[in-house]
């Protein structure tokens, strides 16, 4: 099981970084040419979500995406630092006032999570004290050969 593990700051910038390394390893892993669109879609919303949830919870953590090669499967965790339940959409934080700028970033957020459930058919979704963590995985080919 080979793992790579990237981490970036919570700038939008960085989104499209974490797409291209995503496609790289998933390509090198044996997931199918076709689904590598997907996976850097899945990757780009997962990243996303993750850049918002850490800009309007003013943390300053980066963002972390794994990035593992199993023998029959390939899975990316995107993890966020927002700690307890209000990393998991429609849930907030002790303190946080509803208003219509909370109301757009959950809206936002339950939109990101819907992209990523169309195209990922094994998708997780949790949150804990370590954060919120988005869990996708893809099948890949057995005999996958490396250039």
């Amino acid at each position: 099981m080979a793992t790579v593990e990237l981490r970036f700051s919570a700038l939008p910038e960085h989104v499209r970084t974490a797409r291209l390394v995503a496609a790289a390893v998933a390509r090198r892993a044996g997931v199918d040419e076709a689904v590598l669109d997907e996976v850097r879609l899945a990757v780009g919303e997962a990243c996303s979500r993750a850049v918002g949830l850490h800009e309007s919870h003013d943390i300053s953590d980066p963002v972390r995406v794994l990035l593992i090669e199993d023998e029959k499967k390939f899975s990316i965790e995107v993890g966020d630092g927002v700690t307890g339940s209000s990393g998991t959409p429609g849930a907030r934080g002790a303190g946080e006032a509803e208003g219509v700028a909370e109301g757009d970033a959950e809206g936002e957020d339950e939109m990101g999570l819907a992209v990523i459930s169309g195209l990922v058919d094994d998708v997780e979704v949790t949150s804990g004290e370590a954060g919120g963590m988005i869990r996708m995985s893809w099948p890949t080919t057995t005999a996958a050969v490396l250039p």
